[in-house]
């Protein structure tokens, strides 16, 4: 398993910068980056003024949930980056797990990365990659967990830690999705480790065999969610036919 030394991920590969209220940790990581700082950083912070989703959503962010951000500079070939957030989710995956009491609903990963628990969104995970002035790429993985907080209205379920029984503070949650990550990164190993990623998301995948909906670009599709390929494709089901779908938002039917 090689990083950008040539040898595994490990702790001293792996910075920690601890700040107070920001716009967005996502944007200070970027910052950053395009001031000439290395691969490997971990922003944290108790409160954003801006955080943001996927596609320009707003992103809550009172004190005393998670708002993690990590840089990674040039982290694979770029053929092999789309495979990260299935990683990264299964980082946030193992967090969790760690940190709910085994009374706590099921954590299951719904595609590409969205962790919910009892089929509830517990936190959002935003990858953002850009090209530096030196033509290296800086891929960002910005990570929220509702812990204290959650959203009072959302289009979906949504829940936090506290909810379901966890007394973990921010920074203890921290503390294993730092190590989670460790973890995840060596197993995807800069991308040349897809399929071993896609076989642990598999077995943390919610609603494989059910209906779902697919929001893409300029449709919806409903189908029968066959699972994901070995490249991270969603695998959607409808008249007998199979679609491969790299991007879209997916609702579940029978919960949703």
């Amino acid at each position: 398993m090689r990083n950008e030394r040539g040898g595994s991920y490990s702790l001293e590969h792996f910075r920690h910068l601890a700040l107070g209220e920001v716009s967005s940790t996502n944007t200070e990581c970027l910052t950053r980056a395009r001031q000439g700082e290395a691969s490997g950083l971990w922003i944290t912070a108790e409160r954003q003024t801006a955080g943001r989703g996927r596609r320009g959503r707003a992103w809550t962010s009172e004190t005393g949930n998670l708002y993690a951000s990590l840089l990674l500079i040039d982290p694979s070939p770029p053929e092999l980056l789309s495979s990260l957030p299935l990683a990264v989710s299964l980082a946030v995956h193992g967090t969790l797990r760690r940190v709910l009491p085994a009374t706590a609903e099921a954590v299951e990963i719904k595609w590409p990365n969205d962790v919910l628990i009892g089929r509830k969104k517990s936190c959002g995970i935003l990858l953002e990659a850009e090209i530096l002035p030196d033509g290296r790429r800086a891929v960002v993985c910005g990570i929220g967990i509702n812990i204290r907080h959650r959203p009072e209205t959302a289009p979906y379920g949504v829940t936090s830690l506290q909810e379901q029984g966890a007394t973990s503070s921010a920074g203890e949650v921290f503390t294993h999705l730092f190590d989670e990550m460790i973890q995840i990164l060596n197993i995807w190993d800069h991308g040349h480790g897809v399929a071993a990623v896609t076989r642990l998301w598999r077995s943390a995948a919610c609603g494989i065999g059910t209906l779902i909906r697919v929001n893409l670009p300029a449709r919806s599709l409903d189908g029968v969610f066959v699972g994901i390929d070995d490249d991270g494709l969603l695998i959607l089901e409808t008249d007998n036919r199979l679609h491969h779908i790299a991007a879209g938002d997916v609702f579940l039917l029978e919960t949703e």
